[in-house]
């Protein structure tokens, strides 16, 4: 194993994870499209592969105690949206995958505590994972697990707390980290293990403001979303030439921990299309897409509901402009949907999924083949994965080592073209592990 960059001391941060659901944070936004330059990455000859290579996210303050609860957010503005309400709930069939392949791992240096261990998110197609792990001591590092099961670990320089989501299909990665002033900030590590980190120039300079880089296509584009002064999200996309271009969603809030959230290493394809959700100015969660014209359709699913916390959320997009997400309806119930590019709307639940509060059905990722990963939560709290086929068969699955407590289980992330899945697992001690599910 190779450590590009040496483990950094400890730090204060408080032990946490950050399943995309739990958004805790202040964030940011401006007007609608506009291009401005910024501290943009200098690719050089030397790294033209990214010319053509090179953030679900979850908002949060270094300081909060993450939970690991899936949960969250509704209403959006116009744009007709034409709904396909599924029977799926009824009549999708779900079945145990008898014979599974799933390969468990923990990044050398991840605690074994409470809240520590590996986080496994963007995989690409040679089968790279892309990740963080955090240590004992409650710090997290970045990681890249190649196809042999060998681990780079790195963190960029000043770095106090690092976090890395996304990988394109050249290997190069994109995340942010925290400086000792908890101040965010972008960066990108190219393949060859040289980190280059940015900001976008509008965001704030504050604890716990700052650039959050969340996803990476393989044309050098990254998309994310920037917090500013005002503790407002707004949209960014990122050019290998080094221009940022901002975005907001039509009716976002302008309050603290408003605004526009792309989401994150499956949601911005190369023709720059991405998804996300924005909080409105009643704190309630709307979906929408980004076109690669660079206009926003905002969209609610059916049944989402309309009070502070409730409403859809997008998660993942992919090359043929189908996206995915969830909703979660006035009782606080999470259900899925997939959407396609003419805006019909799907929603699905995975039969054995919960019906309370915090339970239910959540669409992580979907590939180009349309094959939906995710997870539920059951009636006691605990998450399993899933996987939905084409044709609307549910297959269900457990990383070995998941705990069966509230709180604890299998979270699948991203899946691939080929249906390999990549995501970590929480055991009985509430400790974290990556897994990687090869197509059966």
């Amino acid at each position: 194993m190779t450590d590009d960059t040496e483990a950094k001391k400890s730090s204060k941060s408080m032990p946490f994870n950050i399943l995309r659901d739990d958004l805790r944070l202040n964030l940011k936004r401006v007007p609608v499209h506009g291009e401005h330059s910024g501290q943009g990455l200098d690719y050089g000859a030397s790294h033209a592969g990214f010319a053509a290579p090179v953030t679900k996210l979850f908002a949060f303050r270094k300081e909060d105690t993450m939970h690991t609860n899936p949960k969250l957010f509704k209403k959006s503005m116009s744009l007709p949206l034409f709904i396909a309400l599924a029977a799926f709930a009824a009549l999708a069939i779900a079945v145990q995958a008898a014979a599974q392949h799933i390969i468990t791992y923990d990044v050398p240096g991840s605690g074994t505590g409470a809240g520590q261990g590996t986080q496994a998110y963007g995989i690409n197609r040679s089968g790279m994972v892309a990740g963080f792990y955090i240590d004992k001591d409650y710090v997290s590092h970045g990681f890249v697990r190649k196809p042999n099961g060998d681990f780079d670990r790195f963190d960029p320089t000043g770095s106090t707390s690092t976090f890395v989501i996304a990988i394109n299909q050249t290997g190069a990665i994109v995340g942010w980290y925290y400086d000792v002033d908890n101040v965010i900030h972008g960066f990108l590590r190219v393949p060859d293990g040289t980190i280059r980190t940015f900001d976008d120039p509008l965001a704030g300079t504050g604890a716990n403001q700052g650039t959050i880089a969340g996803d990476i296509n393989d044309l050098g584009e990254i998309a994310g979303y920037y917090i500013d002064g005002g503790n407002v999200a707004q949209g960014f996309l990122l050019n290998h030439d080094g221009k940022f271009t901002t975005f907001d969603a039509p009716g976002a809030g302008t309050g603290a921990g408003q605004g526009t959230f792309p989401q994150f290493f499956s949601c911005l394809t190369d023709l720059k299309a991405s998804t996300g959700y924005y909080i409105d100015p009643y704190n309630v969660y709307r979906g929408f897409v980004l076109k690669p014209d660079g206009r926003v359709n905002m969209f609610d699913a059916p049944f989402a509901g309309s009070g502070a916390g409730q409403g859809t959320i997008g998660y993942s997009i992919n090359l043929e402009g189908e996206s995915t997400g969830y909703y979660v309806d006035e009782k606080n119930v999470d259900h899925a949907y997939v959407r396609a590019p003419d805006g019909t709307l799907t929603t699905f639940d995975v039969p054995g999924a919960g019906t309370g509060a915090g339970q239910g059905t959540i669409a992580e990722g979907n590939n180009a083949k349309g094959a939906i990963e995710g997870l539920y939560v059951d009636v006691n709290m605990v998450a399993h994965g899933f996987l939905r086929a084409t044709d609307g068969l549910i297959t269900t699955f457990n990383a070995p080592g998941a705990g069966t407590g509230a709180y604890q289980g299998t979270y699948p992330m991203t899946n691939d073209l080929e249906g390999k899945i990549s995501g970590f697992y929480i055991d009985a001690n509430s400790a974290y592990h990556g897994f990687l599910r090869l197509p059966d």
